[in-house]
C-alpha cells in the first residue's frame, strides 16, 4: 500500500506493508500504545500468542512498544518448544522501519498537533462570528436609535430656524422703530432748531428792547432831570418874582415918601401907582398864568411820557418773562427730547446687539446641529461600512465553517472506514494487557482553494486523502 508523510514525501515502506495476507503462515506487526503513552519501540521478541499455542503452526511475529514503568509479568505457563520456529524467517523487513516509524511518530504527533490547533481555530472562528453577530445586533439597534434621533434633530432644526425667523423678523420691526424713531429724533432736531432760531430772534429782540429800554430809560433820566431843573426854574422864578415884588413894593414905599415929600408941588402919582400897579399886576398874572400854564404842560407832558414809558417797560418786562417762559420751556423740551432721544438710541443699540446675539447663537447652534448631522451622518457611513466588512467577514467564516463541516464530516466518514477496516485485524491477546488500540487520527487544512484529510491508520501508519 502506498502510505504519505505530513510533508507530502512517498515512502515505499511503512508498518502498512508488514500486515501479511491471513494465509498459511500467520504474522501481524502490532503497535499499541501503553497506559496513555504512544511510543515505539523496538522488536521484542515473540508474542504471547505464539507461545501460548504450541498446537498452533503459524508463526507469530510481535511489535510491541513498552510502558514507562515496565509491564506487569505475564502469566507464563509450561510450553513446548517447536524447534521449527527457531529458525530464523525471512520476513524481508527494511532494516529503515524503525526510523521510518519515528518519522512517522513525530509526523502524527506534528498532524495532531496542527489539527488540535484547526480545532482551536474553529472555535476561535465561532467565537468571532458570535462577537461579530452580537456587533452586528448592536450596530443594528444603534442604527435604529439613530434613526429616532434623526426626527428630534430635525424637529430642533426647524425650532431653531422659527427662532432665526423670529429673530430676522424682531430685526425688521427694529429696524422700522429704528427708523420711526430717527424721524421722530429728525423732527425733534427740526423742531430744536427752529427753537433755537426763535430763541436766536428772541434774543436779538430782546437786545433791540433793551436797548430801547435803555433809551427809554436815558430819556426817563433826561426828562427827570428837565423836570428838577424846571422846579429850580419855577422856584428861581417864584423867587425872582417875590423879590421883583419886594424891590416894587420897597420903591412903591420909597416913592410914596418922596411923593409925600413932594407933596408940595401938588402932584397927584395916584393915578400913575395904580396904573402901573395894575400894569404890574397884569404882567405878574399873564406871567404867572404863563408859566403855569407850561409848567402844567410840561408836567401832564412828562406824565404822560412817564406813564407812557411804564407801560413800554412794564410790557417789555412782561415779554422778557415770557420768552424766559417760553426759553425754559423749550430748554426743558431739549432736553427731555435728548433724554429721549439718548434713551432711544441706548435701546436701539440694545435691541441691535440683542438682535446680533441672538443670530450669532442661532447661526452657532445651526452649525454646531449641522456639524452633528454631518458627523452622525458619516458615523452612520463609517458604521455601514463596518458592518459590510464584518458582514464579508462573516460570510468568510461561514463559508470555511461550512468548508470545516464538510472536511470533518468527511474526516468522520473515513474514521468510520478505518474503525470498520481496523475491526479486521487479527486479534492480538498482548492487546488487552497493554492497552487499547490507538484510533484514527485526523488533521485538517482548509484554504481558498484545496482541501485535505491527512490521518493514520489503526496500524499506526500515517495516509492523506
Amino acid at each position: 500500500s502506498k502510505c504519505g508523510s505530513g510533508c507530502g514525501v512517498t515512502r515505499n515502506f511503512s508498518s502498512c506493508s508488514a500486515v501479511a495476507p491471513r494465509t498459511g503462515n500467520r504474522c501481524c506487526i502490532t503497535a499499541a500504545p501503553y497506559r496513555g503513552v504512544s511510543c515505539y519501540r523496538g522488536l521484542t521478541g515473540f508474542s504471547s500468542r505464539s507461545l501460548c499455542n504450541p498446537g498452533s503452526y503459524g508463526r507469530s511475529f510481535g511489535y510491541r512498544s513498552g510502558g514507562v514503568c515496565g509491564p506487569s509479568p505475564p502469566c507464563i505457563t509450561s510450553v513446548s518448544v517447536n524447534e521449527s520456529l527457531l529458525t530464523p524467517l525471512n520476513l524481508d523487513i527494511d532494516p529503515n522501519a524503525q526510523c521510518v516509524k519515528h518519522e512517522e511518530k513525530e509526523q502524527i504527533k506534528c498532524l495532531n498537533s496542527r489539527f488540535a490547533a484547526f480545532i482551536d481555530k474553529v472555535r476561535f472562528l465561532e467565537q468571532q462570528n458570535k462577537l461579530l453577530e452580537t456587533k452586528w445586533q448592536f450596530y443594528q439597534n444603534r442604527e435604529c436609535c439613530q434613526s429616532n434621533l434623526e426626527p428630534l434633530f430635525e424637529g430642533y432644526i426647524q425650532t431653531l430656524r422659527r427662532e432665526a425667523e423670529c429673530v430676522e423678523a424682531d430685526g425688521g420691526r427694529l429696524a422700522a422703530e429704528l427708523n420711526h424713531v430717527q424721524e421722530v429724533l429728525e423732527g425733534f432736531k427740526k423742531k430744536y432748531e427752529e427753537e433755537v432760531a426763535l430763541r436766536a430772534t428772541a434774543e436779538n429782540e430782546f437786545v433791540v428792547l433793551k436797548k430801547d429800554v435803555d433809551c427809554a430809560y436815558l430819556r426817563k433820566s433826561d426828562l427827570e432831570a428837565n423836570v428838577e431843573a424846571l422846579i429850580e426854574e419855577s422856584s428861581f422864578l417864584k423867587r425872582l418874582y417875590e423879590e421883583e415884588i419886594r424891590v416894587l413894593q420897597a420903591h412903591i414905599s420909597d416913592t410914596s415918601v418922596i411923593v409925600k415929600m413932594d407933596n408940595s408941588r401938588d402932584l397927584n402919582m395916584d393915578c400913575v401907582v395904580a396904573e402901573i400897579k395894575a400894569q404890574y399886576d397884569d404882567v405878574a398874572s399873564r406871567t404867572r398864568a404863563e408859566a403855569e400854564s407850561w409848567y402844567r404842560t410840561k408836567c401832564e407832558e412828562m406824565k404822560a411820557t412817564v406813564i407812557r414809558h411804564g407801560e413800554t417797560l412794564r410790557r417789555t418786562r412782561e415779554e422778557i418773562n415770557e420768552l424766559n417762559r417760553i426759553i425754559q420751556r423749550l430748554t426743558a423740551e431739549i432736553e427731555n427730547a435728548k433724554c429721549q432721544a439718548s434713551k432711544l438710541e441706548a435701546a436701539v443699540a440694545e435691541a441691535e446687539q440683542q438682535g446680533e446675539a441672538a443670530l450669532n447663537d442661532a447661526r452657532c447652534k445651526l452649525a454646531e446641529l449641522e456639524g452633528a448631522l454631518q458627523k452622525a451622518k458619516q458615523d452612520m457611513a463609517c458604521l455601514l461600512k463596518e458592518y459590510q466588512e464584518v458582514m464579508n467577514s462573516k460570510l468568510g467564516l461561514d463559508i470555511e465553517i461550512a468548508t470545516y463541516r464538510r472536511l470533518l464530516e468527511g474526516s468522520e466518514g473515513h474514521c468510520e472506514g478505518a474503525r470498520g477496516w481496523s475491526s479486521l485485524e487479527p486479534y492480538c491477546p498482548e492487546s488487552e494487557k497493554l492497552g487499547p488500540v490507538p484510533k484514527f487520527c485526523t488533521s485538517t487544512t482548509n484554504s481558498r482553494h484545496a482541501a485535505s484529510v491527512q490521518g493514520c491508520t489503526p496500524t499506526g501508519a500515517y495516509a492523506q486523502y
